[in-house]
């Protein structure tokens, strides 16, 4: 299995695979959990022949895991074999239809409590029910190898593999698929989120494992035209970049710990942990050898514990973000800055490493994508970004609030106070929207273009806006300018998308804009109902007949005495009226202007 962030070998996965025989194994292991238990053993048995320090990942049926809870004989071998439960992901194997699920589940809690890690095996081609993957949480949803097929191509596939990448975001496990044999398939994987992959491009199956795996050095281009997928501010999950770790007991030797570094070459450091796997001491690659290859170091260090040349080890927890692990990099000693940070579980057993140089390459890639992203005039992200975490909050159930804000005429401030004092005011507008959101975790701000902006928050986190955007003054030149809110508050299960909340918000806007002065109109979807937080309808007073001042009128008089008369209808530009009785229509004029 090769973690796609890293390029590296993040476990191995090992299977029974019957000799020509008349006798097929795998079908009688399917009908006795014994002999699958058995099984199971015997990789474990297999690959510690093959002195490997890498997670393995054994195949099960699920049967067997609900028929005989615990499997005892896994259990042994994996003792024999020196190896630690927590190195062990068990990928449990279909059918499922006859297996009782709550058999299954209670023997999955057993295996967790014991350190094992649970695979959801061949999801997407076999009968596992949603429901139960969902009970199941596993640590790792592993694709079957027909999704991979044609996924370049083929919408359907790659919209199952989008829905099963935001399934394992909620369950915090990760994603894999089976069955990359092209460069072509190797791109549509990586675009679609795909954090493990296996196939015959890394390495055809083989009985020893191979030393080495391919892996395209250049990234192909995607496959489609559609973006890279949206990362939170807060970065990728650590659990993106983990790689296996050196774990040797408390109680090694210094000489023992050289011993595994010199025949690992790719090893970076060595972790010592407990009897229950939590890390304790950890040991640098570099200065570890320096401290031994020095004038009696070996002398006075080899044949003792190697804790003595060890180092407190850093650790973050599993659901900690690349941004976390940079931030405790920083806050060490300088010296250490390379040193690998051990991944551990909620008990603080040990899950993997990660290393400095897959981080920052990681949070660059990202930095590159949010640049290309945000608007030049504020450098705040564009709709996209905000449209894709109303998304994940949908889908998360959460409530949430959208709101939409501009400036009342800004058309006119461009005109009159011209296009700079226009754009300073819509820096300024997005410079407090950003000072606000630092202050607010939850909050995202966006700018669509132009002087519209959005604001996504909890529906408790909106005072602050509207007090920093509403109720202070704003000017652009001289010209004093006021801004319109539209909020649209929605609860789980209000909307189905982003697309839906834009509707909801829309009419709220209209209402918002009707508003004379800075304004802030809040609603709900399915209901015409308003709360008018901000401002309020101004009644228009009704247009009056000016009363001419005294010297107004005489002089008005004294004009049309001197005046020639002059029809009405050719004043008016209008044409002549027919003849009648009565006065000539000039003279009614002349008269109705006096």
């Amino acid at each position: 299995m090769v973690n796609l962030a890293t390029g590296s070998v993040a476990a191995l996965e090992t299977l029974a695979r019957p000799e020509d025989s008349d006798v097929d194994v795998l079908s009688c292991a399917r009908r006795c959990p014994d002999l699958d238990a058995e099984l199971a053993a015997l990789a474990v048995r297999s690959a510690a022949r093959q002195e490997t320090l890498l997670p393995l990942h054994v195949n099960v049926f699920a049967e067997t895991v609900a028929e005989r809870p615990g499997l005892t004989s896994l259990g042994k071998a994996v003792h024999e074999a020196g190896r630690r439960p927590w190195e062990i992901t068990l990928d449990l194997v279909g059918p499922f239809t006859r297996v009782r699920h709550r058999p299954l589940l209670d023997a999955v809690a057993e295996l967790r409590d014991e350190g094992y890690r649970i695979c959801a095996d061949g999801v997407g081609d076999g009968d596992l029910p949603l429901r139960l993957l969902g009970d199941l949480t596993p640590d790792i949803v592993k694709l079957d190898a027909s999704l991979c097929a044609r996924l370049d191509s083929d919408p359907g596939r790659q919209a199952a593999v989008a829905a099963m990448r935001q399934l394992c975001e909620r369950l915090g496990g990760l994603l894999a698929i089976e069955g990359v044999e092209t460069e072509r398939q190797y791109a549509a994987v990586r675009e679609a989120g795909v954090q493990l992959a296996q196939g015959h491009l890394f390495a055809p199956p083989a009985r020893r494992a191979a030393a080495e795996v391919y892996l395209p050095v250049a990234h192909p281009p995607p496959a489609s035209g559609r973006g890279a997928p949206y990362r939170p501010p807060s970065g990728p999950p650590v659990a993106q970049f983990l790689q296996p770790a050196a774990l040797l007991p408390m109680s090694v030797s210094a000489g023992a710990v050289r011993s595994h570094l010199t025949g690992f070459p790719e090893v970076s450091g060595v972790l010592l942990v407990d009897s229950d796997g939590v890390p304790v001491r950890a040991i640098d690659r570099d200065r570890f050898l320096l401290s031994l290859s020095g004038r009696y170091g070996h002398a006075l260090y080899a044949d003792r514990p190697a804790l003595r040349l060890a180092d407190r080890p850093r650790t973050v927890g599993a659901d900690a973000t690349a941004w976390q692990v940079l931030d405790m990099i920083a806050d060490g000693d300088r010296d250490r800055t390379g040193d690998d940070v051990a991944v551990v579980d909620e008990r603080g057993r040990c899950m993997g490493v990660v290393h400095l140089a897959d981080i920052l390459r990681a949070l660059a890639e990202s930095r590159v994508e949010e640049a290309a992203r945000l608007n030049p005039l504020t450098r705040l992200p564009g709709s996209d970004a905000v449209n894709a975490e109303v998304d994940r909050r949908i889908a998360e159930g959460r409530e949430f609030a959208l709101s939409w804000l501009d400036v009342d005429g800004f058309k006119q401030v461009n005109d009159g106070a011209g296009f700079a004092a226009g754009d300073e005011l819509i820096r300024s507008v997005g410079r407090t929207l950003a000072e606000v959101a630092e202050g607010e975790p939850t909050a995202r701000v966006g700018h669509i273009g132009g002087d519209d902006f959005l604001v996504l928050a909890d529906p408790d986190g909106l005072e602050p806006f509207a007090g920093a955007l509403l109720d202070v003054g704003w000017s652009a030149g001289e010209m004093p300018v006021t801004l319109s809110l539209a909020t649209v508050v929605c609860p789980p299960g209000s909307v189905i998308g982003h697309g839906a909340a834009a509707a909801a918000l829309a009419p709220l806007k209209k209402a918002a804009k009707a508003l004379p002065g800075a304004s802030w109109v809040l609603g709900r979807p399915g209901t015409e109902h308003t709360e008018v937080r901000r401002g309020a309808a101004e009644p228009v007073p009704e247009a009056a007949e000016p009363v001419p001042e005294a010297a107004e009128v005489l002089e008005a008089a004294e004009v049309l005495e001197a005046a020639e008369p002059v029809p009405e209808a050719e004043h008016l530009g209008a044409a002549p009226a027919p003849d009648g009785p009565g006065e000539p229509a000039g003279q009614e004029g002349a008269r109705s202007r006096g």
